[in-house]
């Protein structure tokens, strides 16, 4: 990772660290969870041979960045105004944004809110879904309130993945008992190869069914991870390298900022209300894969997109790949990202 420049900026109420590579017009890359700007390593040294200034962050509550102990300061508001001010502190007036998991419904709402700033936006993983956020299926673009919608979803007896994250009970106590298996396992759980050792088949039942019989549902008295598997042996996209800077960042960051995102998704859904029949209007992208359940649960998202918006270039669904896709495929990744931005120019 030579070449590589590691920053601070502050900015509203937090400080925010980044990495940067490379000179020229600006793409900021949002991580995900429970992921790290690191997630973006093979993105960064790409982009700046080709001409761009490739800037990956840390959002709030990870790594470097601040912590708050507030809730409220995960909220979606704080992660756009981060975002935003992250532009404005790099000496820039413009950027194009890309977010994977979390990172993408914070770039899409970003781009979303404020298309004076992000003249482009892709997201990876998750779809647009407006207020939503992180649409589901029966659900796509924020019809229903989140939280109620949770509880359907999940079933008699368990939580959906997200209402256990925001709770910050019984996750952070899994968690902090063994850091290492937890992110080591739910890393491999998710991946592509841990779900064709599963074998996920998007066919098999309706996504409902499969939703609650996967790790995304938590029976009560459970452990999420109970529903998790455990490499034999480490990919060679992600080896024990990778895993132990993980492990290095979250062993003293903690889980509780990240898993904060989860716990205001509801109170997100009450924010974004007045914004609910704005069109996304900027030139925007979408980058999933076929073993990618929030690919897969978002498809009426994505079925749907040019309802909700107006420059939408296309999607890309990389076959035979989990939800890591910008680790699990960084070539095809980076074409796929290079050719996006070469089409804004």
């Amino acid at each position: 990772m030579d070449g590589f420049k590691h920053g601070y900026a502050c900015v509203n109420d937090a400080r925010l660290h980044y990495v940067e590579a490379g000179h020229g017009p600006l793409v900021v890359l949002l991580h995900g969870f429970p992921e790290l700007w690191y997630s973006w390593r093979h993105q960064l040294s790409f982009l700046a041979r080709h001409g761009y200034r490739a800037v990956a962050v840390d959002q709030r509550g990870y790594g470097r960045s601040s912590k708050f102990w507030r809730s409220e300061a995960y909220r979606i508001g704080p992660l756009v105004a981060d975002v935003v001010g992250l532009v404005k502190a790099l000496g820039e007036t413009q950027a194009v944004v890309v977010g994977h998991d979390w990172g993408a419904p914070v770039a899409w709402t970003s781009a979303w809110l404020h298309p004076e700033v992000f003249r482009g936006v892709m997201g990876m993983s998750v779809p647009f879904a407006g207020r939503a956020l992180i649409g589901l299926p029966g659900n796509p673009f924020g019809e229903r309130r989140p939280d109620e919608y949770h509880a359907e979803l999940a079933g008699p007896g368990q939580d959906f993945y997200q209402t256990y994250f925001g709770t910050l009970g019984p996750i952070i106590d899994e968690f902090e008992a063994d850091a290492r298996g937890w992110l080591r396992d739910i890393v491999y759980s998710v991946s592509g190869e841990g779900m064709l050792e599963a074998g996920f088949d998007i066919n098999a039942a309706d996504p409902v069914t499969l939703i609650r019989g996967s790790a995304l549902c938590i029976p009560h008295g459970t452990r999420m991870r109970e529903r998790f598997m455990t490499p034999k042996v480490m990919p060679g996209w992600f080896d024990e390298a990778d895993l132990e800077f993980f492990v290095r960042e979250y062993e003293r960051s903690g889980l509780a900022g990240p898993l904060s995102y989860y716990r205001n998704l509801d109170a997100d859904w009450h924010d974004l209300a007045p914004h609910a029949a704005r069109k996304l209007t900027v030139p925007s992208f979408f980058l999933g894969a076929e073993f990618d359940v929030a690919t897969w649960w978002g498809a009426e998202c994505i079925e749907r997109v040019h309802e909700v918006a107006s420059d939408y270039r296309g999607t890309v669904v990389f076959d035979r790949c989990g939800h890591w896709l910008q680790q699990e495929r960084p070539e095809d990744t980076n074409r796929v990202l290079l050719e996006f931005l070469r089409g804004l120019e």
